[in-house]
């Protein structure tokens, strides 16, 4: 009893500072420059995930947790653009850019993930968590802070009020063709494990083809990608403690590679095929992350 108090107690406790690490984060993007304030997206993620908490908890299901992020990465962001009377009625190309680029991104990898999860049946991710009234508030919290860290790049170019800085120049063009090379990375990875798994021949094999053939986590290795690129677009319009934005690749590689990416599936397959041959050949032949030539 007392353990299970301590870890909800542990877990309330997380929520709170992640909340309010959030909205710190947020105030540092305000400066004399900014003319709509980013709390206000920051309030608006945090809003959609708990109010998706709650049915979650009652019908026990996680079916629509990414899908969530994808819907708050729109309404958040488009928030802040259409509330920006001054970008609205400048011809910044850079500023656009950097908003559709996150638009495409979350509303191709929220749809495909939700249908993943719909053919699958579930998240195995979520089996203990759901039951756990403060471990599943955490994760959803945890979402949204997800969101806003990786959107405090855009919030910085769509809060603001000077545009002569959104004229097009190399920066913006090196940004774009990382985003580009990502994108385009992270879609083909995905597809590729898809159609293999979707083969009834592949039941209970790894991937080993394709990109999958370059990398062990080729998908998260162009999301690394696309966000540094996003992130080199909006670099232009950041001064002073907005430069705080440049966090949000950095906080995606370590959240990815150490948290709830690499190091789960990494730890599930050398279960499932640790004593594989063809699985150990294809771990010592293919890198982790980083692809090779």
């Amino acid at each position: 009893m007392v353990v299970k108090l301590t870890q909800q107690l542990i877990h309330y406790f997380i929520s709170a500072l992640i909340i309010i690490a959030s909205f710190f984060l947020a105030n540092l993007l305000v400066n004399n420059n900014t003319t709509v304030s980013p709390i206000d997206a920051v309030v608006i993620i945090f809003v959609i995930h708990w109010i998706m908490f709650i049915p979650s908890y009652i019908f026990q299901t996680e079916k629509f947790y990414d899908l969530t992020g994808s819907i708050t990465y729109l309404s958040s962001m488009t928030y802040l653009l259409m509330s920006n009377s001054e970008l609205l009625e400048s011809s910044s190309p850079s500023a656009y850019v950097a908003y559709l680029c996150v638009m495409i991104w979350t509303l191709r990898l929220g749809i495909f993930l939700f249908l993943r999860v719909l053919r699958d049946g579930e998240d195995k991710r979520f089996r203990k968590i759901l039951p756990s009234f403060s471990q599943l508030f955490m994760t959803w919290n945890l979402s949204a802070t997800w969101v806003v860290i990786q959107t405090l790049p855009l919030m910085v170019v769509l809060t603001g009020g000077f545009f002569e800085s959104g004229v097009w120049t190399w920066v913006h063009t090196l940004g774009l063709t990382l985003w580009l090379f990502g994108f385009i990375f992270q879609v083909v990875a995905d597809n590729q494990k898809t159609k293999f798994k979707m083969n009834p021949a592949n039941e209970g094999k790894f991937i080993t083809e394709g990109l999958w053939s370059k990398s062990r986590h080729p998908n998260y290795f162009g999301e690394i990608v696309l966000w540094a690129g996003l992130t080199i677009i909006c670099i232009p319009y950041m001064s002073g403690f907005q430069y705080v934005a440049l966090i949000s690749p950095v906080f995606a590689f370590l959240l990815i590679y150490f948290v709830s990416g690499v190091r789960m599936l990494e730890d599930k397959a050398n279960k499932k095929w640790g004593k594989d041959s063809q699985y150990q050949k294809y771990k010592k032949n293919t890198p982790i992350f980083v692809p090779k030539l």
